[in-house]
């Protein structure tokens, strides 16, 4: 989590662009991302560059190029690519910096890739430069060389401080969870080269930006190889949301990240406009919670599973639908979806535990969505079938996660993540452990005893641990000692009076 020097850095840039004018929280989120992409566009060349140059080779494919960038050719607009580069840029003074970040470095990021049609290509077509004078872009410019952006987890703690910021403005609060979370899940699920995986609510690709990483680190010899490269820059990631400016972070994030032309598109995933089923292999997700929507517009095949307007029981059946046989998901869920009473609640639950694998349920304590959320959530993860195969099902009750319970969020040592993924990588020792400890198997058969509850709570036992007092006569021994001491003391002190 964000904290101290670098959360001020954070807050005295934004406060700059709050004061200039622009007022939106997503808009100034937007305008903060164009700029960091910039610099990062830069970064990853001059890198790329100074290895080239170390192994004595030319570097063939470069953002920037050499000599003369046509930006349009009607009208024709030319500059050189140099003055397109953030370490040129970045040490104009302040009007010069605003007219050429304005006229050229903006429209030419626009256009970023050779006029294929790609996901970054089709969500920032639309895009607007709004910075309103050369003191604030000039301002803004120096705060992001402040921070250290060479570091992926400082730059990831940034942007989701910065995400945190939109959802304590009351605004496109479902797209912000937290990433050690999303860390954890992706490590659960362990991603390869094989799956095809999708965000069907991705905000700003969080789950697809993770799961990237984890298949770079894991598979980076098999990544050499170019059919394995181009599923992964192309077809291997997809997301689809309904807000067209997370659409563009989260695809400038994306291709930051290496995954040029991920399937992201403008998409509600509960419409009956969504016609993808038995297509992803892996899918992991935040839904928003709490919502609903007109039921004239959701799919008719999600409806027959599950008759509700409510989005989080909604996902779920979409989840069903979307996933092939053999696919998995992970997602979080409101506890109100492990016991709701309602007819849409049961039959849900009665559809993962009987029609498919139901594995795991992770109960996550309610501070996990501080400051900007209290609701209590849990971890849901299942195995699609269509044919059953839900024997038991392995909770864990989650009572930290690195990171301390209130609004402040500050880091401590108490974690359970670790132990999470320990044993939820090994279930055969967690065959005999007794319903006390913090994680166990509950059969499929008791579950259906109740009702399909899934909820902890109604699984879990309570060790009590007898504690013997003293008795009523040594009490009174010991208060009457303790009045005559007090006795004793007064006298004392009376004779010094």
């Amino acid at each position: 989590m964000i904290t101290g020097e670098l959360k001020n850095k954070v807050d005295s840039i934004w406060d700059t662009i709050w004061t200039g004018g622009i007022t939106s929280p997503i808009t100034v989120l937007e305008q903060i991302t164009y700029l960091m992409f910039m610099k990062l566009l830069d970064d990853n060349q001059l890198k790329a560059e100074a290895g080239a140059n170390a192994l004595g080779i030319q570097l063939k494919k470069k953002v920037f190029g050499d000599g003369i960038c046509v930006i349009s050719e009607n009208p024709h607009v030319e500059t050189e690519y140099r003055n397109l580069r953030w370490n040129v840029f970045h040490n104009f003074e302040p009007g010069a910096m605003f007219t050429n970040v304005q006229n050229y470095v903006f429209p030419f990021i626009k256009q970023i890739g050779d006029g294929k049609d790609t996901a970054f290509s089709r969500y920032m077509k639309d895009t607007v430069f709004l910075f309103p004078t050369p003191k604030v872009l000039a301002k803004v410019v120096d705060g992001i060389d402040a921070m250290d952006m060479n570091n992926k987890d400082i730059m990831g703690d940034v942007y989701e401080y910065l995400l945190g910021k939109i959802a304590a403005a009351g605004e496109n609060g479902q797209f912000r969870t937290p990433r050690h979370i999303i860390r954890m899940m992706v490590e659960l699920m362990k991603p390869t080269l094989e799956d095809h995986i999708l965000d069907p609510a991705m905000g700003s690709a969080g789950f697809l930006l993770e799961s990237s990483n984890y298949v770079t680190k894991h598979y980076s010899k098999e990544l050499m190889r170019a059919e394995n490269a181009n599923k992964f820059k192309t077809e291997m990631f997809s997301g689809f949301d309904t807000d067209q400016s997370m659409l563009r972070i989260g695809a400038m994030n994306m291709m930051l990240h290496g995954v040029e032309d991920p399937n992201i598109k403008y998409q509600d995933s509960l419409s009956g406009d969504n016609n993808e089923r038995n297509c992803y292999s892996l899918i992991m997700a935040n839904p928003p919670f709490t919502g609903s929507v007109f039921q004239e517009e959701i799919s008719k095949d999600l409806l027959a599973l599950c008759k509700t307007r409510k989005t989080e029981l909604l996902f779920l059946a979409l989840f069903t639908k979307m996933l092939e046989v053999g696919g998995r998901c992970a997602c979080i869920v409101p506890d109100g979806v492990l016991f709701g009473s309602s007819a849409a609640h049961k039959a849900i639950r009665k559809e993962l535990v009987d029609n498919q694998k139901l594995t795991a349920i992770i109960s996550m304590p309610s501070g996990v969505f501080k400051p900007y959320a209290g609701v209590s959530t849990a971890i849901l993860i299942f195995t699609k079938t269509n044919a059953g195969g839900t024997d038991k099902v392995w909770f864990y009750d989650m009572t930290a996660d690195g990171y301390s319970l209130d609004d402040k969020r500050s880091p401590i040592a108490d974690n359970d993540i670790p132990d999470i993924i320990a044993r939820y990588e090994n279930f055969t020792g967690e065959e005999a452990r007794e319903r006390t400890d913090k994680s166990f198997f509950v059969q499929k058969e008791e579950i259906i005893s109740n009702d399909y509850d899934l909820s902890i709570n109604k699984y879990k036992k309570t060790e009590y641990v007898a504690v013997e007092y003293p008795s009523s006569q040594e009490i009174m021994a010991d208060l009457r000692m303790l009045e005559k001491q007090i006795s004793e003391a007064m006298d004392e002190l009376e004779k010094l009076l």
